[in-house]
């Protein structure tokens, strides 16, 4: 998804597990490989430098580009990257609201995902709630949730201009009369 998106600025806030397996490193694998056909940026967040060392070494051992790590509090490292256009957070990282309300998107929208969206459901509805996690800063045009391990949700959030075609012609009313049959169309654009 983040190839497709062409997203040029990707980041993820990783979650250490007590032992790495496949699962736990296989979206970075993934965005590594998306990311280096885009030729885009792709900056992990890690919490210390114990979790550094292990998403080092996990990636390493898969054999694709490391992409750029940043160690501190997601939070404030978030505060320092500007025009985040993928953002991938799991969501069993105890702060994993803060981080999608501190991240300062593109202007040109963003695509946000949550692993695990298991946590905040409607109770309601018992369907993860963008609203609930965004406090309605932004707005949300799409979401989705996959059925990948304990749920993957998606959003696609629009961008400050609001989505608003630019139109080059205003509309306009074309009148088109056939020289075959002398009827005339008229045609709205």
């Amino acid at each position: 998804m983040a190839a497709g998106y062409n997203a040029k600025l990707t980041v993820e806030a990783w979650k250490s597990d007590s032992k790495i397996n496949g699962e736990s490193i296989a979206t970075s694998i993934g965005l590594a490989i998306a990311i280096k056909h885009n030729r885009g940026r792709y900056v992990c967040v890690v919490p210390d430098e114990k979790s550094r060392l292990e998403y080092v070494g996990a990636m390493q051992n898969s054999g694709v580009a490391l992409p750029e790590v940043m160690v501190g509090e997601a939070k404030e490292v978030m505060e320092r990257l500007n025009g985040v256009e993928f953002l991938v957070v799991d969501e069993r990282r105890s702060d994993f609201i803060s981080i999608f309300n501190s991240a300062k998107l593109s202007h040109h929208g963003a695509i946000l995902m949550c692993k695990d969206g298991s946590k905040i459901r409607n109770i309601d509805s018992n369907k993860f709630s963008w609203d609930t996690v965004l406090n309605g800063k932004v707005c949300v045009v799409r979401s989705v949730t996959l059925p990948f391990g304990n749920g993957l949700e998606i959003a696609y959030i629009a961008s400050k201009d609001g989505n608003q075609k630019v139109r080059k012609y205003a509309k306009r009313w074309i009148r088109h009369i056939d020289r075959n049959s002398g009827e005339e169309h008229v045609i709205r654009r």
